[in-house]
């Protein structure tokens, strides 16, 4: 998703307060949170569990004194817990799970970390309001899904596959495994290694972070609607949005962001199974069996063709992409009043070393659909702030960074004599 400011600038220009922006695959929240934040009715949309929580949590208002109660209980039962009912636990450990997402639990969770996660999660449900509930799910979360993998096995979890530590150490550094690999220090192991951190006590950081963080609203913002929903099919009437502001996936999934969500997930009851269905809806994926492929016009036909003769799964794979955004476009048209804009972010992507004209496609389908395409502006990203997997150097050659440091913003209008 790109800064506030991008999403703010179109709020601020293109709608009045009071008036509703949409973000139909909302992710973290951003346009959300800025509509909320200028007194706009923001609606927000997304199939992960995981952006609702996050966008939830940054649109309600909390009292700071009662989160730091809350956390300050959560901290003092679940240290009793593992010290005094460690047993208890460990029951609770063998019955909670499906045995695949046992496994999954098992292979990058090491079992006093699982005893932790365990207590502060038993804690955490007890807590009858919804909203500091979600509160506290959501820093439970950011104990895990961090650049370090946080207090899993993983090595980085925030934007890449995840590759477990070869090396283990345990919080006063004696190894756990791995020690053969130790002994040989290759130069690249200290990327490869990782040691134990407290999940109770990461997890207080990151409550007195979250609650130093806290958003302050003001009289006129107005609750937004954040919910459960498919980009392509909008629980929405027809013409009821001002503004919509949005960024979708990259084609082919450059960050598959269900294969790091999972692993908190896991922990508030979903199967790893549940979840990997839900990967499958995501535009972008590369599943090309059973899907809906769309009519598309003839210059998005020509690149997929173009790329279809390079490798015919990649070129499948990207009139997958193509027909779920026309199918999400024509949806962002119905829902939008006349007269209205569109705003959509969207980075370059390159397959098999062919620039897929991602801009000049969105745009192609947009105006097959309905849609008048003003302007298309070009956003270089700095290299250097961009998140990339844990050890490893930047390159250049690389296609997935080739593909994350140039971004679009292409501009949709309705016109106002539309239907």
């Amino acid at each position: 998703m790109p800064p506030p400011q991008l999403p703010l600038r179109f709020i601020k220009d293109l709608t009045e307060p009071n008036e509703v922006v949409l973000d139909p695959m909302m992710g973290s929240g951003t346009t959300v949170l800025e509509a909320f934040l200028t007194g706009r009715k923001g609606i927000g949309f997304d199939i992960d569990p995981l952006a609702i929580m996050i966008s939830k949590v940054k649109t309600t208002p909390l009292k700071q004194e009662k989160l730091i109660r809350q956390y300050r209980e959560i901290l003092k039962n679940a240290k009793n817990q593992v010290n005094q009912e460690t047993k208890k636990l460990k029951q609770i450990l063998l019955a909670q799970w499906d045995l695949k997402t046992k496994q999954f639990i098992d292979y990058w969770f090491v079992q006093e970390i699982q005893l932790e996660l365990l207590a502060l999660v038993l804690q955490i449900s007890r807590i009858e309001d919804e909203d500091i509930k979600t509160f506290f799910e959501l820093a439970f979360s950011a104990i895990i899904v961090t650049k370090s993998g946080g207090v899993s096995l993983a090595l980085d979890l925030a934007h890449t596959r995840p590759h477990k530590a070869k090396v283990v150490l345990s919080r006063n550094g004696k190894i756990i495994f791995g020690e053969k690999l130790d002994k040989n220090k290759f130069p690249r192991l200290k990327f490869l290694t990782k040691k134990l951190r407290s999940p109770i006590e990461e997890f207080e950081k990151r409550c007195i972070q979250n609650i130093e963080g806290l958003v302050n609203t003001n009289s006129e913002s107005i609750r937004p609607e954040i919910k459960f929903g498919n980009a392509q099919n909008l629980p929405i009437e027809s013409k009821s949005v001002d503004l919509i502001v949005t960024s979708p996936p990259y084609a082919s999934n450059a960050i598959d962001y269900m294969r790091a969500h999972k692993f908190p997930l896991v922990w508030f009851g979903y199967h790893v199974d549940e979840l990997s269905r839900k990967r499958k809806e995501y535009i972008g994926g590369e599943i090309i069996a059973n899907i809906n492929y769309e009519k598309l016009p003839d210059f998005t036909s020509k690149v997929i063709t173009d790329i279809s003769r390079l490798d015919s799964k990649r070129g499948k794979i990207l009139h997958r992409y193509y027909s779920e955004m026309t199918r999400t476009l024509r949806e962002m048209y119905r829902v939008l009043k006349p007269g209205k804009a569109a705003i959509v972010v969207v980075g370059n992507s390159i397959m098999r070393g062919k620039d897929i004209k991602i801009q000049n496609c969105l745009a192609d389908i947009g105006q097959s659909v309905g849609f008048g395409v003003p302007k298309i502006g070009v956003r270089k990203l700095d290299r250097n702030k961009r998140m990339l997997p844990a050890g490893i150097e930047t390159n250049t050659n690389s296609q997935i960074q080739q593909r994350m440091y140039e971004e679009y913003v292409i501009g949709f209008y309705k016109p106002k004599n539309s239907r």
